[in-house]
């Protein structure tokens, strides 16, 4: 691999989330900032929305290892479960052995007698559900449900919703509008700006290990920042494969050239050929309804 040519200590653009990566980049650090405020507040529901690959998971990791002894934190990376799962799934996460428990009143006694003891001891619980997206629809209805467990003054769960924007198309309808009264924080989590993705690589290859000035040349990050919209992961693939080409033409820095190969190489413009295709569909049904009303007034 290209570690010792490069004279990193670790590959600096894997798409895995690592916490020792997270970049202060203004609008993570805005999504970080407004959760651990609205989690030490005791809201009951907290919603961030973001595009695939905008780095949800690693905020989301990244807030599990920011909360402090205070908090008892639970965490599911996969929500698709129904409604007795998502219970079962959620007493294992405080430590309870629901399997042996086959009435479902049981096991929400038991859980709610697991936050009322933490409660107890000053502890805050929150539930972080990832690819929030995938809830199915009588589960959601449980999860607002499970946030009905309070004291008098006091909600016993907060929970943490990170999804694509498809969980706020869900959001919208009128059946879930119980639901969405509750959520009292929300955030959108952006997408890279040119500026964001030069600190952004900065920060990777520093943290890395790489000293040794640019790595990129700005021709390089100019067509990096084109074709991946400022998407997280598909700018650490392309950084990968372009790593690897240039190691392999034996070069110390990522040329356009190289760059270009890397891009090749991925499929990468899916999204914005799809967001392309959309304005123009759009743009000829609105043409051809203009050129309608004008023919049926006699204009044409």
């Amino acid at each position: 691999m290209y570690l010792e040519h490069f004279k990193f200590k670790e590959l600096p653009f894997t798409i895995t989330p690592n916490i020792g990566f997270f970049c202060h980049l203004k609008g993570h650090q805005e999504a970080l900032n407004t959760l651990l405020f609205s989690l030490r507040s005791g809201e009951g529901f907290i919603k961030i929305i973001g595009e695939v690959g905008a780095g949800k998971t690693l905020l989301c990791r990244k807030v599990l290892d920011s909360l402090g002894p205070n908090f008892v934190t639970a965490y599911l990376p996969n929500p698709d479960l129904n409604p007795i799962e998502l219970r079962r799934a959620l007493a294992r996460e405080l430590g309870l052995h629901p399997e042996v428990l086959q009435d479902q009143h049981e096991l929400l006694t038991l859980i709610n007698n697991r936050l009322l003891m933490l409660h107890s001891l000053n502890k805050r619980i929150v539930l972080l559900i990832d690819e929030a997206q995938a809830i199915p629809p009588e589960s959601l209805e449980t999860l607002r449900l499970l946030t009905n467990l309070e004291t008098e003054t006091t909600k016993l769960l907060q929970v943490v919703l990170f999804g694509q924007p498809e969980l706020d198309e869900t959001l919208n309808q009128s059946n879930f509008r119980q639901l969405k009264q509750r959520i009292s924080f929300s955030y959108y989590l952006p997408l890279m700006s040119r500026e964001d993705l030069d600190n952004y690589l900065f920060h990777r290859i520093s943290t890395a290990g790489y000293t040794y000035g640019s790595l990129f040349t700005k021709k390089a990050r100019d067509i990096l920042f084109h074709a991946s919209d400022g998407v997280p992961r598909i700018v650490n693939i392309l950084c990968h494969k372009a790593l690897l080409a240039a190691y392999g033409r034996g070069e110390t820095a990522v040329s356009r050239q190289v760059m270009k190969i890397a891009i090749q190489d991925t499929d990468v413009r899916q999204r914005s050929n799809g967001f392309l295709i959309a304005i123009i569909t759009t743009l000829v049904v609105i043409i051809g309804i203009v050129l309608f009303c004008y023919a049926q007034k006699g204009i044409i």
